[in-house]
């Protein structure tokens, strides 16, 4: 893995800005969507299977997140909660680039070292659906 920082080349994807957007739209959209008071997401998975899914308790562990419930969000959905601090940091990062101008920060990756973020994306996801399976009844 190698970390560097450079300038943003001319027509290169500015991903700070691209992702800044993306999440800051998409936390709006989600306001609006419980704000109007349109219906909860219904997941197909756990209405099929009676069982929770990967993701089950991904809108709770936001809406608890976002009240500053941080331990019940935690409890909702582990990778959920990791994921919503990561985008968060992510979005200041983002935003502290963009506003002071400063180099880009890229990560590259080799072939080994993908294959190795791979099994920890796996692992991750594997290790919180068991998580969520021996929990879902205390919820």
């Amino acid at each position: 893995m190698q970390l560097c920082r450079r300038q943003l080349q001319p027509g290169e994807t500015d991903h700070e800005l691209l992702w800044l957007i993306v999440s800051v739209t998409s936390l709006a959209i989600a306001t609006a969507w419980f704000a109007v008071g349109l219906p909860w997401p219904i997941c197909m998975f756990h209405e099929l299977t009676g069982l929770p899914c990967v993701t089950c308790g991904m809108t709770r562990c936001a809406i608890e997140f976002f009240h500053g419930h941080f331990s019940d969000a935690f409890k909702w959905n582990p990778l959920v909660f990791a994921f919503i601090c990561s985008v968060i940091a992510f979005d200041l990062f983002a935003f502290a680039t963009l506003a002071m101008r400063w180099p880009r920060l890229r990560i590259m990756f080799g072939q080994a070292e993908k294959r190795c973020a791979r099994g920890v994306i796996v692992a991750a996801l594997a290790l919180n659906w068991a998580y969520l399976l021996s929990h879902w009844r205390d919820f």
